[in-house]
C-alpha cells in the first residue's frame, strides 16, 4: 500500500514538473511567434470534424489555393479529400490527431473532459506550432461552435490573424434537438456562441436568413456576406457512357437482393440502367465486338433512380420518406394492375406501366441508419414496386451517381431554420431535381415548380412521386423540372467588376453559378482587401 502511494506520489510530481515544463515551453513559443508579423496571403482554415466530408470547407482551401494564398486546411482524417487538395501545391492538410484509445475505455463522466481537453491541445499546437508563421487568416467552421470559436478568437488575438467565421448552422439549436431548448446546457452553448462568435473580422453565411437573424439579434461586429453553397465545376449531368461505367463499377457493390428487381445485366456490354446497341451476332468474335458496338444508351426498362444523402441525424425525418414509399407501393400496385384485362386500360399509348419501379438510394453514414434500414428491410420483403438501399460511396463516385439519377429526395428539416442543406445543391449542380421538406428559408434554393418541388408531410411527397414519375422514363413534369436546370447550369452568372463585398446579396429570383464564381464575387474581395493596399 505504502509503495503504492509512493509510486503515485512520485508519478504526480513528474506529471506536474511535465506539465510546467510545457507551459514554459508553450509560452516561450507562443512570445516568439507573436513577434513575427501575419504573413500576407496565408489562411488556416479549421474544420472540427472529418475534412474529406466537409465539402464546403474544402471548397474554400481549393479557392484560397488558387488565389496564390498558402493554405493549410486543419481537421480529423477520415474520408478521402477532393482530389484538388492533394493536387494543388500550396494545400497542406494537417490532420489533428485523435485521443488515445485508452480514452475511450473509461468512465464517459472522466472521458468526455480528457477529450475536450485533448482536442484543445492538438488544435492550440497545430494553430501555433505547426504553422511556420501566423496566417493572415484563420477561418472557423461553426458548428461546432465549442471549443474551436474561444480558441480561433485566443490565437487571432495573439497572433494578429484575421478571423473569419462561416456560418453554417448555429451550435446550439444543434444541442437543443437533443436536450431541448431550455436545458441549461443548451443555454450555456448558446452564451458561448454570442460571446466569441459576435466579433469577427467577416462573417460569412449560408443564406439571408442566417445573416438577417445574427445581425438583428447578436449584433455581429465585423464584414458581413451571404456565400451561398454551390458545387464544384465537375458535378454535371451525367451522359450514358458515364451512367454505364459507373454501374460497371458499381455492379459488385448492389446487394443479391436487388437481383430479381432490377433489370438482368451482361456486364460489361449492359448494366441494370444501360445497354450497348449493336452488339455483335452470336458466331462473331467476342474480340471483334467493339468494331460492331455502338455508344451505351438508357434502358427503356430501368427503374427510376432515386437518391437522398443524409447524416441520419435527428433533423432529417427517414420516417417521412418510408411511409411515402408505403403510400407509392399502394398506389403502384392500384394503378399497374396484373390482371391483363384491367391492365391495358392503366398503360399508355406505348404500352409502358403508368408508374415505374423505384430504386430508392440512401448514401451517408451516421447513428440512426442501422435503426431505419432494419425497417426498410422488413417493409420491402413484401413490396413490388419499390426498393430502398444503402450505398456508401467514394469522392469521385457521388457526383456521378447524382448525374445518373432521376430524382433528389431531401429530408433535410433545420435545427435553426436558418440553413440550407448542400446536398440539394450537390443535387442542383448535377442538373437533378428535388422533392424537398419544407422549412422556413428553403425558398432560397428550392423554387416550387421550377427547379424541385416542396412536401410538408408524407402523403404530400407520395403525390409528388406520382406525379413526376408518371409514364416514366418520358414524364412530361419531371422533364420540365430538368429543362429548368439545365438552363440554369449552362447560363455564366453575371458577375459585374464593381461588386461591393460589403452589400452583396444573391439576387431575389433563382439563379446560379459554379461554387468558383460564386466565392470569387463575395469572398475575393473581402481577403485580398488589404493584401493589395500593403503590397
Amino acid at each position: 500500500m505504502i509503495a503504492n502511494k509512493s509510486d503515485f506520489h512520485d508519478f504526480f510530481i513528474f506529471a506536474t514538473l511535465s506539465f510546467f515544463a510545457l507551459l514554459v515551453f508553450l509560452v516561450v513559443n507562443v512570445f516568439q511567434k507573436v513577434r513575427k508579423t501575419p504573413k500576407l496571403r496565408s489562411v488556416a482554415i479549421l474544420v472540427l470534424g472529418d475534412v474529406g466530408r466537409s465539402p464546403r470547407m474544402m471548397y474554400h482551401a481549393e479557392s484560397f489555393a488558387k488565389l496564390g494564398f498558402d493554405t493549410y486546411l486543419i481537421g480529423y482524417k477520415g474520408s478521402k479529400p477532393i482530389l484538388s487538395l492533394t493536387s494543388l501545391s500550396n494545400i497542406r492538410l494537417s490532420y489533428l490527431s485523435e485521443p488515445p484509445p485508452l480514452v475511450t475505455r473509461i468512465p464517459f463522466v472522466l472521458a468526455a473532459p480528457i477529450k475536450i481537453l485533448y482536442q484543445i491541445a492538438t488544435i492550440l499546437y497545430t494553430l501555433v506550432f505547426d504553422i511556420p508563421r501566423p496566417p493572415e487568416f484563420i477561418m472557423v467552421q461553426n458548428p461546432p461552435s465549442v471549443p474551436t470559436l474561444a480558441l480561433v478568437w485566443l490565437v487571432g488575438g495573439i497572433m494578429g490573424s484575421k478571423v473569419i467565421i462561416d456560418w453554417h448552422n448555429l451550435g446550439y439549436s444543434i444541442l437543443a434537438l437533443k436536450l431541448g431548448r431550455t436545458h441549461l446546457l443548451v443555454n450555456i452553448a448558446k452564451r458561448f456562441e454570442i460571446l466569441f462568435g459576435s466579433s469577427a473580422y467577416a462573417h460569412l453565411f449560408v443564406t439571408n436568413a442566417m445573416r438577417n437573424h445574427l445581425e438583428q439579434e447578436w449584433g455581429l461586429i465585423g464584414h458581413k456576406a451571404v456565400l451561398h453553397d454551390r458545387p464544384p465545376s465537375h458535378f454535371h449531368k451525367c451522359l450514358p457512357l458515364e451512367v454505364h461505367e459507373l454501374f460497371i463499377r458499381l455492379g459488385r457493390s448492389i446487394p443479391p437482393s436487388l437481383a430479381d428487381f432490377l433489370p438482368s445485366a451482361s456486364l460489361p456490354y449492359t448494366t441494370q440502367f444501360t445497354e450497348i446497341l449493336g452488339l455483335p451476332p452470336c458466331s462473331a468474335s467476342r474480340a471483334s465486338a467493339p468494331s460492331f458496338m455502338s455508344t451505351p444508351s438508357l434502358r427503356k426498362d430501368r427503374p427510376a433512380l432515386l437518391v437522398s444523402s443524409t447524416s441520419w441525424t435527428p433533423d432529417e425525418d427517414f420516417g417521412i420518406l418510408l411511409e411515402a414509399l408505403k403510400l407509392y407501393e399502394s398506389r403502384a400496385r392500384e394503378v399497374n394492375l396484373t390482371n391483363c384485362d384491367n391492365s391495358q386500360s392503366k398503360r399508355d399509348s406505348k404500352g409502358r406501366q403508368v408508374l415505374p419501379r423505384i430504386w430508392m438510394v440512401i448514401t451517408g453514414k451516421g447513428p440512426l441508419k442501422e435503426r431505419y434500414m432494419a425497417e426498410v428491410e422488413l417493409l420491402q420483403k413484401n413490396w413490388q414496386y419499390v426498393r430502398c438501399t444503402s450505398l456508401w460511396l467514394e469522392a469521385e463516385d457521388y457526383p456521378l451517381l447524382l448525374g445518373s439519377a432521376d430524382l433528389g429526395i431531401s429530408l433535410h428539416s433545420s435545427s435553426s431554420a436558418l440553413d440550407l442543406p448542400m446536398k440539394i445543391v450537390d443535387m442542383f449542380g448535377c442538373g437533378l431535381p428535388v422533392c424537398a421538406l419544407d422549412f422556413a428559408c428553403l425558398s432560397e434554393l428550392v423554387k416550387d415548380g421550377i427547379n424541385g418541388l416542396v412536401f410538408r408531410n408524407a402523403s404530400q411527397l407520395a403525390e409528388h412521386l406520382e406525379m413526376l414519375l408518371t409514364s416514366f422514363p418520358s414524364s412530361p413534369a419531371l422533364d420540365s423540372l430538368r429543362t429548368t436546370l439545365q438552363r440554369a447550369l449552362q447560363v455564366p452568372l453575371n458577375v459585374g467588376p464593381h461588386v461591393h463585398y460589403h452589400v452583396h446579396e444573391e439576387g431575389a429570383d433563382w439563379e446560379w453559378g459554379s461554387w468558383s464564381e460564386n466565392w470569387n464575387r463575395v469572398v475575393k474581395p473581402l481577403v485580398l482587401r488589404d493584401s493589395e493596399r500593403f503590397g
